[in-house]
């Protein structure tokens, strides 16, 4: 056992959950866990073990049904508690991890104890081409007062301490579509947050996503838990206020923007 373990939710990906595997450096070692949400596809789990290149185990485990990601992430940490890992790492089907990724968030975590969760700068792709690159604030402060506008720690880029949810808990389920966002709430509250000023993950932008499907119901999501973490300040209201915005604006063109202000 390692003292990283890198947690995958998977639905109906077995290829991008093998690409995201193979993405793994061979001087990494971690462990893997996969937490298979009810899928009609099936998972060849010794295919799966040899595309891992690092030095670790990959696991595995099943719900019965289709249950959302925020089942099966919880899921998957109930099982991580109950080991001795320190730290939890994210990733999703269809991910790649860059630039001994794993190795550069765990060192940054010992270093920095007071730090619970850290990300990185994040590359966005689709068909293999880069769409845009995403630049975060990398101290604590900023985070936090940015988190009201949107996610200032994309998901599948983070890693965390397993002891912080002791204190704040699993992933939130009230929240549809926004439960990455909803656990970064609950932990700015108890702890400092980071990014690396590097980009250690390039995110596949699929059409058919979760994100890109239920942005409808990931906005509406997201407005209610400004609304219910809400103080009157600059950062807030400008969340609010940018939430309503980006409702009325169709994701194609969102997309054309980012891409227009990283080249």
């Amino acid at each position: 056992m390692h003292k990283v373990v890198v947690l995958i939710p998977h639905y109906n990906n077995p290829e991008g959950l093998k690409k995201s595997i193979a993405s793994i450096d061979s001087s990494e070692k971690v462990d893997i866990l996969v937490v298979d949400d009810g899928s009609s596809m099936e998972i060849n789990e010794e295919a799966v073990r040899n595309t891992f290149k690092g030095e670790g185990i990959v696991l595995f485990e099943y719900l019965k049904k289709n249950e959302g990601i925020q089942t099966a992430l919880n899921t998957g940490l109930h099982r991580i508690r109950k080991q001795d890992y320190m730290f939890v790492a994210r990733l999703d089907c269809g991910d790649v991890n860059l630039k001994n990724r794993f190795h550069i968030q765990e060192k940054f975590l010992i270093e920095n104890k007071d730090v619970g969760i850290v990300g990185s700068h994040v590359i966005f792709f689709k068909e293999e081409k880069t769409l845009f690159k995403l630049k975060l604030p990398l101290l604590s402060k900023k985070i936090k007062q940015k988190m009201y506008e949107n996610a200032m720690l994309i998901h599948p880029s983070i890693m965390f301490r397993t002891a912080i949810l002791t204190k704040i808990g699993l992933y939130p389920t009230k929240y549809k579509h926004a439960e990455d966002l909803a656990f970064f709430f609950k932990a700015m509250k108890k702890f400092e947050l980071s990014n690396i000023d590097d980009y250690l993950v390039a995110c596949e932008f699929n059409t058919n996503g979760l994100s890109v499907k239920n942005r409808k119901k990931q906005l509406n999501s997201r407005l209610q838990l400004i609304i219910d973490n809400f103080y009157f300040g600059y950062y807030p209201i400008k969340g609010l206020l940018k939430g309503f915005i980006l409702y009325l604006i169709p994701v194609k063109i969102i997309t054309k923007v980012k891409r227009i202000i990283s080249n």
